[in-house]
């Protein structure tokens, strides 16, 4: 039975898009079959899998918009990870998908007719909360949430948690939340050991243990179109990416 996550935080420069591309790399490696969905129209998953956004025939706005069969768009990376990728045309999408019937439904009912092909499908969300995230939310069966280790960790958390009881009472009652995952910890700095304390004690046994750090290899890595364990495998990071996998792994189980 595949798993479908959606990684969403309406707040930006969260981690959002580094965890999807090393979180699907990760799972790769531990032998699973992992499709990574594109569904930021900055397309940051696409290019830090390596993918050439610009030469782009097939991307997810022709998957959501255009009804198109999602195993035409697939592209295959050297990772073990295949991507349905996005490029700026997705943008349009939002205000296309507002006139259309069941405009929330498009992405799982994509999504439906490939995913007995993957072991994990990982959406990679807009920094937004309109139709994009809304068709992720819908196909998805849970949520992570990238939280920065910052003052105002928890600011608009509750903004996405509202949304996700919505989309759970109208589009999704199966809808659950994966889990939360703290990004870009600083072992050295009090603030950053409070804000994990906060935030556990605000989300409890939902919080990883996994603390991703913060590093500059995760940013080399997406630019050089590259998951960690591509880029530098040895690497702290990712071998802490790869901790990740296994506890979303053993979640599952």
């Amino acid at each position: 039975m595949s798993e479908i996550i959606a990684t969403a935080n309406q707040k930006g420069g969260v981690g959002k898009t580094a965890t999807s591309i090393n979180l699907s790399a990760s799972l790769a490696r531990l032998g699973n079959r992992v499709l990574l969905v594109d569904c930021d129209p900055q397309g940051n998953a696409t290019s830090g899998m390596g993918i050439n956004k610009s030469t782009l025939e097939n991307t997810t706005y022709d998957v959501i918009i255009n009804e198109l069969d999602p195993k035409y768009a697939l592209q295959m990376t050297p990772f073990g990870v295949t991507v349905i990728p996005a490029n700026m045309n997705l943008a349009g999408a939002e205000v296309e998908l507002v006139s259309m019937i069941a405009r929330e439904n498009k992405l799982r009912r994509a999504l439906e007719k490939i995913r007995d092909d993957y072991d994990y499908i990982i959406i990679d969300c807009p920094p937004s909360l309109g139709l994009l995230t809304l068709n992720a939310l819908t196909a998805a069966d849970s949520v992570l949430i990238p939280i920065q280790c910052e003052f105002y960790a928890l600011e608009g958390v509750t903004q996405l948690l509202n949304t996700i009881e919505i989309v759970r009472g109208s589009l999704n009652p199966l809808l659950g939340i994966e889990g939360v995952v703290m990004t870009m910890f600083d072992v050295r700095t009090n603030l950053n050991r409070q804000v994990v304390s906060e935030v556990k004690n605000a989300m409890g046994y939902l919080v990883y243990d996994t603390l991703i750090p913060r590093s500059i290899k995760i940013s080399e890595s997406a630019s050089y179109g590259k998951p960690l364990l591509a880029y530098d495998e040895n690497s702290k990071s990712a071998q802490i990416y790869l901790q990740l996998a296994e506890e979303v792994v053993a979640r599952g189980k």
